[in-house]
């Protein structure tokens, strides 16, 4: 077991908590998660089955029961998370933060909009912290590579899709102008709407070019949207490359925020600054 920092929860019933809620190393810690990943599991399920039409008219009553009984326990979790950390607020802005409050805004929110209990499928992103109760740390560490690239390709990408975006208005504009209303291109979003679906090599058919001028500027369209496939990725297997050469990950959870994903030779959370 991790020996607790000066910075860490004061002894008690936060440091248990916090053993217990944030760490898998220890049986207390591995059973909670086992136990809240069956209970995910069983809750996405439920609202799965509670948008089935037959299942709903004879078992509505039932699942909703359900579905708020996981509500009330995902909402206590979350208070005890809040607990058991020294920062509360960094952690509901880190990312399990933000997925473990969204897991039970929905329930809340359909109170006032109806249908809004749909949206609690998105409790299927809590299943993530099957890698830390598997000790799946080396699938923690690709994850954190992977986002490290993006990131780093960020400035990269965001310069390619503007160059994308100026393409697809000159296209729609321009096909606006050759195939005209009579052949479906009735305004330019619509034209650019086409730009977009042929660029993406999708090509749904609802809107075709009939005159030559226009079959010849698509044809032209298509061959870039092999590029627009290629450059993107080329960006990121780059950056991707250069992730994977740094250092691994320590999956101890911080004391403070409970943040996860910190280097190996890391002394300090790199998120709230609490000694790890």
């Amino acid at each position: 077991m991790t020996r607790p920092s000066e910075q860490s929860p004061p002894p008690g019933i936060r440091a248990r908590l916090h053993e217990v809620i944030f760490e898998s190393n220890t049986p207390a810690g591995k059973a909670f998660d086992v136990a809240l990943l069956w209970a995910i599991v069983l809750s996405v399920l439920a609202v799965m089955l509670e948008s089935v039409g037959p299942i709903r008219a004879r078992y509505g009553p039932s699942v909703r029961i359900a579905e708020w009984s996981f509500t009330v326990l995902f909402t206590l979790e979350y208070v005890l998370r809040l607990f058991a950390v020294r920062r509360p607020v960094l952690y509901v802005l880190s990312f399990y933060g933000l997925v473990d409050l969204l897991a039970i805004l929905p329930s809340y929110v359909s109170l006032l909009l109806p249908g809004a209990q749909s949206l609690l499928v998105v409790r299927v992103l809590r299943l993530l912290r099957i890698f830390r109760v598997l000790k799946l740390v080396n699938f923690l560490g690709e994850a954190e590579v992977l986002l490290t690239a993006l990131r780093a390709s960020r400035p990269k990408i965001t310069v390619f899709l503007g160059a994308v975006l100026s393409t697809v208005v000159i296209m729609g504009s321009v096909m606006y102008m050759v195939e005209g209303e009579a052949n479906g291109f009735d305004s330019i979003p619509r034209g650019m709407y086409w730009a977009i679906v042929t660029m993406t090599t999708v090509g749904f058919g609802d809107i075709t070019p009939k005159t030559v001028p226009g079959q010849f500027i698509a044809s032209v369209l298509m061959i870039m949207g092999y590029g627009v496939l290629a450059v993107p990725t080329g960006i990121v297997s780059v950056e991707l490359a250069a992730a994977t050469r740094r250092g691994g990950l320590n999956p101890e959870a911080c004391p403070g925020c409970g943040a996860e994903g910190h280097d190996v030779d890391a002394v300090h959370c790199k998120f709230c600054g609490t000694r790890l």
